[in-house]
This record gives structure tokens, C-alpha cells and sequence, in this order.
């Protein structure tokens, strides 16, 4: 572990390679688990904001659930996360023509229909940030459906962190970044 700033990081998300593996995995991550994509507050608001435009792009079964649960549920431990069709997809899931499990909100934002592209636990995935009163914690969550992604991260030599280079700029700025990147050569360097 180390510091940046207000955040305390898992060297794990820079010796870990990683590379999504869609056509392996055909987006388990999405389909698979108990629970729905983690928001933060802001992004509640957002949803409301954007699924008016959102809705066209699902599947009945997502409306559905959304209509059923709303944009977003409220977990009993106070967290917000987005709702599931049946306890397993996340209603906003679409399947493309091989059936490949897609986020509709990024299909809306790939067309230009809105400007926000998806939660950001889902950007940053596989990282999971954790806010404490004081700090961030940013850890590499490992799970199995995603050893594809570690295969191809491997044989590609991408570690975590560059994988979601983006993802980290829209959470943390670029500053950040950097300061992560400098971090990473120093610690490679030993």
C-alpha cells in the first residue's frame, strides 16, 4: 500500500495486468453477482437525469425493474447501487447480436445521446473505491469470471492502472495520474 494524496492505493493495481477480454467473458461482470453497480450520490441524480434518453436502448425485463425499483435502489447498509432484473442482471444491460452483455447508459453516451458516459465504479472496474471519512481506498478486486482479462493484461503486459487510465483521470484528475504513474516507474525500479 502507499499514499497519494488522499488516497491510500493497492500496489496490487500495478503489478496486476489486466485487459478486458469481451469476447471471452461476453461482460460477466455485469450479468453475474448479488448486487447492482455501485453509485455515488451524484451519480443517483444522473440517472434520473438521463434515463428518460436510456430507456429506448433496454430490454423490457430492465424497464421493468426500473419502473418496479427505480433508477437506482437504496441498500439496507445506506449504499446506492443500480437496480437487477431478478436478482442477477443489472437492469440497464443490453446484449449485442452475439450476446454479449453491453451497458446501455455507454450506448447512449457512444451515440451522443448524452454526455455521461457510465457509473464510474463500472469505468474504473476492476479497481473498487472505497471512501472513508479521511481517505479513498483504491484496491484491485480479483474475481474469477475476469481471468480471461488477466490472461490477455498478462500477455499484453498492461497493468491494472493503465487499463483505467480514464477511468482514474475522471475520479482523481490528472495530477493524480501522474503522481500514480511516477509512483508505479519508481516502484518497478524497486
Amino acid at each position: 500500500m502507499f499514499q497519494l494524496g488522499k488516497t491510500i492505493i493497492s500496489e496490487d493495481i500495478i503489478e496486476k495486468d489486466f485487459v478486458c477480454n469481451l469476447s471471452a467473458c461476453k461482460g460477466a461482470c455485469c450479468i453475474d453477482g448479488d448486487a447492482g453497480a455501485p453509485l455515488d450520490k451524484a451519480e443517483t441524480h444522473k440517472l434520473q437525469e438521463v434515463y428518460p434518453k436510456v430507456k429506448p436502448l433496454l430490454r423490457k425485463e430492465g424497464i421493468k425493474a426500473i419502473e418496479e425499483q427505480g433508477v437506482f435502489i437504496t441498500t439496507e447498509f445506506g449504499d446506492f447501487e443500480t437496480p437487477l432484473i431478478d436478482g442477477a442482471d443489472c437492469a440497464y444491460v443490453i446484449f449485442d447480436e452475439k450476446k454479449t452483455a453491453l451497458c446501455a447508459i455507454e450506448e447512449a453516451y457512444n451515440q451522443g445521446t448524452i454526455d455521461w458516459k457510465k457509473p464510474i465504479s463500472c469505468h474504473l472496474y476492476p479497481i473498487r473505491v472505497k471512501e472513508y471519512s479521511e481517505f479513498s481506498a483504491v484496491n484491485y478486486e480479483k474475481w474469477h469470471i475476469c481471468d480471461d482479462a488477466c490472461t490477455l493484461g498478462k500477455e499484453l503486459q498492461v497493468p491494472v492502472y493503465k487499463f483505467v487510465k480514464q477511468a482514474l483521470i475522471r475520479k482523481f484528475g490528472e495530477d493524480w495520474y501522474a503522481e500514480l504513474e511516477k509512483t508505479a516507474e519508481k516502484l518497478k525500479k524497486g
